[in-house]
């Protein structure tokens, strides 16, 4: 099956969308990376839902409009990721849409919204469409975060120790995935429930970027140039450090809702003014201390990171500061997973999932009562014609080579 996975994340920049061919082979599903595209939201778009985000206040209007058209951008990206990397063959479309809001308090979530109405993507390429991913593992009980853990877990089955794969986006998270877990939540010879965990480490770009656009105007630090020149302001680290949400059990799950801009200008209060790139390395500090000292419990044996955060050499190099000497860091481009479109590449295997009758979630990961299959389908333009459901999912991901792979187009 040929499935584009759809992806924006929490930084809400652009609309990553990469194709994936997807065989089973045995008890292995065997992902053959087609390529990836990118496309960026334009500035009035982007403008109006940054504006409607929280803290900010906002109405069932300007919802209504944003749903609407984030759906036709989401609608755009699908129809040039068949043309251009399935060649108008494409059977299936996943969509993760734009979080705008996820619903935590006290450690639990109660609910969550993506908008990008999924009808208009299925109008514009006639394909049936999966969406809504992660409101099923909410009403099981779980976190709907991180959806990418089922993935994660089979993709590093058969490592040897801990590896744990890390995502560096807007928030960070990380899928621990100890060797002998499997992704339905039970030990390798089915008696007892793996070691399998993920959750959110707290914000990895959102904060630097909130920092960076507040004082300088950019839209983020280009390889890590303003980080590169400033210097740690060790209190305000502290102040951030004492966060309450970096104590709390996994699984946990936070987002902008948290970690926004008048956030950080709480945190900032009384320090007087601080050079904008000592701001930005102090952010920068923070998210690879929060993030290895969330990975160090597990007794990590690798870290393979992913997300637009592993293009900040500076973060990158702190991170392996933090980890030691002991912890390798790569990148899962090592592992044949291209870093900038790994999340895509997950909700297009999620996708098939659904579409297969499989459930798509590891309760141990999320915190759900029972694994669920996610989502809702959207008809294409044929009406809708569905793969005959599978008895049994696969155990395992592995990820083919190929040679017409169409390599992503940065922003």
């Amino acid at each position: 099956m040929r499935v584009v996975g759809l992806m924006s994340g929490t930084s809400y920049d652009a609309i990553d969308a990469a194709a994936a061919d997807l065989t089973l082979d045995g008890d292995t599903l065997v992902l053959r990376p087609l390529g990836m595209i990118s496309a960026v939201y334009d500035e009035e778009l982007r403008a109006a839902l940054a504006e409607a985000l929280p803290p900010a206040g906002t109405t069932l209007a300007a919802v209504c409009r944003l749903d609407t058209r984030i759906g036709q951008a989401f609608a755009g990206a699908a129809v040039r990721a068949d043309r251009e990397l399935c060649g108008g063959r494409a059977d299936l479309i996943a969509s993760h849409g734009q979080t705008v809001y996820h619903w935590a308090e006290d450690g639990r979530v109660h609910g969550t919204l993506q908008i990008g109405e999924p009808a208009w993507i299925a109008e514009a390429t006639g394909r049936p469409v999966v969406s809504g991913f992660r409101t099923r593992d909410v009403a099981a009980g779980g976190q709907g975060a991180p959806l990418v853990s089922i993935v994660d877990v089979m993709w590093l089955r058969g490592r040897p120790g801990v590896p744990v794969a890390l995502n560096l986006g807007g928030i960070g998270n990380v899928t621990v995935a100890a060797d002998g877990s499997s992704a339905n939540g039970s030990s390798a010879n089915g008696s007892s429930r793996g070691d399998a965990l993920a959750f959110d480490t707290g914000p990895a770009n959102a904060l630097i970027d909130a920092a960076v656009r507040e004082l300088t105007g950019a839209a983020y630090d280009a390889e890590g140039a303003l980080a590169a020149r400033g210097t740690v302001h060790r209190p305000l680290l502290r102040r951030l450090l004492d966060e309450p949400y970096y104590a709390r059990p996994a699984p946990r799950t936070t987002g902008k809702e948290l970690f926004h801009l008048p956030y950080l200008r709480a945190a900032l209060a009384g320090f007087g003014p601080l050079r904008a790139a000592d701001v930005v390395a102090t952010l920068t500090r923070l998210t690879a201390r929060t993030v290895a000292d969330a990975i160090r419990p597990f007794g990590a044996t690798e870290v393979i990171a992913s997300g637009g955060g592993t293009r900040n050499p500076v973060l990158m190099k702190w991170l392996r500061e933090e980890l030691g000497d002991g912890v390798p860091l790569r990148t899962s481009e090592e592992l044949g997973l291209p870093s900038a479109a790994k999340e895509a590449y997950a909700f297009a295997v999620l996708g098939w999932l659904t579409a297969h009758g499989l459930p798509g979630t590891v309760p141990s990961c999320t915190g759900a009562r029972r694994p669920s299959v996610l989502g809702s389908i959207t008809p294409g333009g044929p009406g809708l014609r569905l793969p005959e459901p599978l008895a049994t999912a696969p155990a395992r991901l592995t990820i083919s080579a190929t040679d017409n792979c169409v390599p992503f187009t940065g922003r």
